[in-house]
């Protein structure tokens, strides 16, 4: 490597760390930037991330011998030669882990020493943050409320005072993954992403969570807190899923529905945009499947602004929806069918896409249109 390849490779691990990314984060970043396999464990040999190549070991504890005396900083050679090599992991005096790294070509060795120290080191960040407690506690907190683990509001609200976090009545949860330039450098955009979302949200008494999920991350803002991190930062190109805003235990919930929403973004929209799961109509039903309790309630929330307007204003706006889409989209015999001139089909359409808050020219709002009048006439007595 150039002395200046060296220094990009050093700053990319500091943004990393310092944003808080993660053993994960660190070892994606080093297994694209060399490329090796890398395998992170712990002082006691228990695997905590590993990234890259193909065949990585379950552990590197047998590959060398880890008794041998030699200088912290050096790495030990595993048994198989030049295709890999261990280094531990320290901060001051306190060994903290294991670093391993396999090359998936020949590498000099004192660039892989170099590498894996400067590795090593920031790894040892992120290993002295969780020993001390720090933000490993408190990540493991969003974690087990993530998957379900606490059994009511109050257990999970007194963990989290434990863990030094002050949670809010309700979240909403967000996904975001950005959208990557150089694949070589996806930790180190995902860990300046990570920088300014937590600058976005940063406000209030209350705590926001944050968890890397590969490339993309999970942010679980309170309620009174949602802000549009594309308008904020309008330079951003990302791809979001926002889920539904629900109360503490049902953190879950809006964090599936987040995914949901952000699959549905990335793979209808092209990338590049924010989805809202409860403004994707159709989209989450056909992704997730649902049963005829879900697909009610759906039809029902699809109707209820044009059925709202018709009792208010005595108007004929969702008969006339009706009509336009069993006449196969045809304005002069929907407006025979309806006893009215076409011009007041065409101003009914257009009062039906303001009202819905869609556009009958787009494929997608049609579907979920179509969607809920077929499941409305189907399912009502």
């Amino acid at each position: 490597m150039t002395p200046v390849e060296i220094v990009e490779f050093a700053e990319g691990l500091a943004r990393i760390a310092a944003s808080g990314g993660g053993a994960k984060a660190l070892a994606t970043y080093v297994a694209q930037r060399l490329p090796v396999g890398v395998l992170v464990e712990d002082v006691e040999w228990r695997h905590l991330a590993a990234a890259g190549g193909t065949s990585l070991p379950s552990s590197a504890r047998d590959l060398f011998d880890s008794t041998q005396s030699e200088e912290q900083s050096a790495p030990r050679l595993h048994r198989n030669g030049a295709l890999g090599s261990t280094l531990p992991i320290v901060a001051g005096s306190t060994h903290l882990g294991w670093l391993s790294l396999f090359p998936t070509k020949a590498m000099a060795s004192e660039r892989l020493a170099l590498t894996m120290r400067l590795s090593a080191a920031a790894i040892a960040v992120e290993l002295a943050r969780d020993a001390t407690g720090g933000r490993g506690r408190r990540r493991t907190f969003w974690e087990r409320l993530i998957a379900g683990a606490y059994p009511d509001a109050n257990a999970a609200r007194d963990d989290a005072i434990a863990r030094g976090i002050a949670p809010a009545a309700s979240y909403i949860a967000i996904a975001i993954e950005p959208e990557l330039s150089d694949e070589a450098h996806a930790p180190a955009q995902v860990a300046d992403v990570r920088s300014i979302v937590a600058h976005a949200f940063h406000a209030g008494q209350t705590d926001l969570g944050m968890l890397d999920r590969g490339t993309a991350l999970l942010i679980l803002v309170p309620v009174a807190r949602e802000v549009d991190v594309a308008k904020r930062h309008a330079g951003l190109r990302i791809n979001g899923g926002v889920g539904t805003a629900e109360p503490l235990l049902g953190v879950r919930l809006s964090a599936e529905r987040a995914d949901a929403a952000l699959q549905i973004e990335r793979r209808l929209y092209g990338g590049g945009q924010i989805g809202v799961y409860e403004e994707l109509g159709a989209y989450p039903i056909l992704l997730e499947g649902a049963t005829i309790e879900r697909l009610g309630p759906f039809a029902q929330r699809v109707l209820a602004p044009l059925r709202a307007y018709d009792d208010k204003h005595q108007t004929e706006l969702e008969r006339t929806l009706r009509l336009y889409f069993e006449t196969g989209q045809n304005v002069k015999t929907a407006a025979a069918h309806l006893n009215v001139h076409r011009h007041t089909v065409f101003y009914r359409l257009r009062q039906i896409g303001d009202i819905a808050r869609c556009s009958l020219e787009s494929p997608h709002d049609q579907l979920t249109l179509r969607l809920a009048i077929a499941i409305d006439a189907l399912h009502t007595v």
